[in-house]
């Protein structure tokens, strides 16, 4: 019973953690296209990867040694709710004379104090289900599932909700969904099983300051998966930021204007977050029968369909099918690496420096991937001229396909299965 009772606390902290991000996430490119804003979307997800260079180690260093994680977690949500309101106020005061700088700036501190967030959870999930018993590698993925849920649920309310005649998708109001979100996190944080600290005597400089984490890229195998994940995170951000404005990109179309895919993506491109949902349950059995190279290998060609299919499809039938499957293929691409590859950190790290390693691993992925993969996809995208021509959209999907498809091969001849998973599996 108590077990249950637990499973159930952490399903709402999942669900809370992923709706403040879903409130705005998948929309938000939309509507910075709609206010002149087009060309900057780049910078706006660029800034979730550059604040995740930094931010998640530092917040772990934090929940590590200084504060308790789930204090740690309460903190940066109250902060990021404050900020992302903010931004919402900003945009409801100027109207249509939205500025780029004043927007972007309290946009940023919001997800400066939200990246962070997304590995602490993972941390005090882990410990609340240690204590009491539980598995993680096997207990966690059915209570992760419900993050998806919640990502889905404030999708969908994004899309279908119209306040003051304008859908939320193609409106500011999805910021003050999300920093509500995360305010009510902020409080419900507290509630969770206390994590342990530890500050320690005697340590040396680095693991005083958490830098810790870091030797484990003097480990071969940990270096490697490392530099991969930087590689595979390139991809993660590319479609968040650009599918929305995509599929707008069609209203231009008078026959496929009035298209579902057109008026309602935000609903379309959920799918993927259905998808996600479903994948994360194969986890426990993937990482089991497969081991932790075939399970990323399987993420990297997923992510060459993803683009591949966006490159192909279309809003009428039966093109508007690809866009479905580029949908259901995501869930393989998204959750086969990142729930996976954090499972991974948590296996094969010390208790003490794990917060800081699950950082490590958000800084590579969310962090330099993304940034990376944001920024080039950003001068593929104006390469391309999409803006002006958007009939070269396919263009940019078939280079993403072809980048993603390059990382896989090269992972397939240079990553080898750690040791340690293969020892656990026999």
């Amino acid at each position: 019973m108590k077990n249950k009772q637990l499973s159930f606390r952490l399903i709402l902290m999942n669900f809370l953690q992923y709706a403040a991000w879903g409130a705005y996430l998948t929309s938000l490119g939309r509507y910075l296209g709609n206010v002149g804003l087009g060309p900057q979307i780049k910078w706006f997800f660029a800034m979730q990867g550059i604040v995740s260079i930094f931010m998640p180690t530092l917040m772990g260093i934090v929940a590590d040694k200084y504060l308790q994680a789930q204090k740690t977690l309460s903190l940066c949500h109250g902060i990021a709710g404050i900020f992302m309101i903010g931004a919402g106020l900003y945009c409801l005061s100027a109207g249509d004379a939205i500025s780029f700088t004043p927007l972007f700036v309290l946009y940023s501190v919001s997800v400066a104090f939200y990246m962070p967030t997304i590995a602490i959870s993972n941390s005090v999930a882990y410990n609340a289900l240690g204590k009491a018993g539980m598995d993680p590698v096997k207990d966690f993925p059915p209570i992760r599932v419900f993050g998806t849920v919640g990502f889905i649920c404030s999708m969908l309310l994004t899309n279908f909700l119209k306040i003051g005649g304008s859908a939320m998708q193609d409106s500011y109001t999805q910021l003050f969904s999300s920093g509500i979100i995360s305010l009510i996190l902020c409080g419900y944080a507290l509630t969770m099983p206390a994590c342990e600290t530890n500050k320690g005597e005697g340590q040396s400089l680095a693991e005083a300051f958490g830098l810790k984490a870091f030797s484990l890229f003097k480990d071969s195998q940990f270096a490697i998966f490392f530099i991969f994940s930087m590689l595979l995170g390139a991809s993660l951000q590319i479609t968040n930021g650009y599918a929305n404005t995509f599929l707008g990109s069609f209203a231009t179309d008078p026959a496929l204007a009035d298209s579902f895919a057109v008026k309602n993506s935000n609903a379309l491109i959920a799918i993927s977050q259905l998808s996600e949902t479903l994948c994360i349950l194969l986890i426990p059995f993937c990482m089991k029968r497969f081991g932790i190279k075939n399970v990323m290998l399987i993420a990297m060609f997923a992510w060459v369909f993803r683009f591949g299919f966006f490159g192909l499809g279309n809003p009428s039938m039966p093109g508007v099918l690809l866009f479905v499957l580029s949908c259901i293929v995501y869930g393989v691409a998204f959750d086969f690496f990142n729930i996976s590859g954090s499972l991974y950190v948590n296996e094969n790290t010390e208790p003490d420096i794990r917060s800081s390693a699950q950082g490590v691993f958000m800084l590579m992925t969310n962090g330099l991937g993304a940034t990376i993969g944001t920024l080039a996809a950003g001068k593929v995208v104006e390469a391309c001229d999409v803006f002006n021509t958007p009939a070269n959209w396919a263009d940019a999907w078939y280079i993403f396909a072809a980048y993603a498809f390059v990382v896989g091969i090269l992972f397939m001849i240079l990553f080898k299965n750690p040791a340690k998973k293969e020892q656990q599996a026999q």
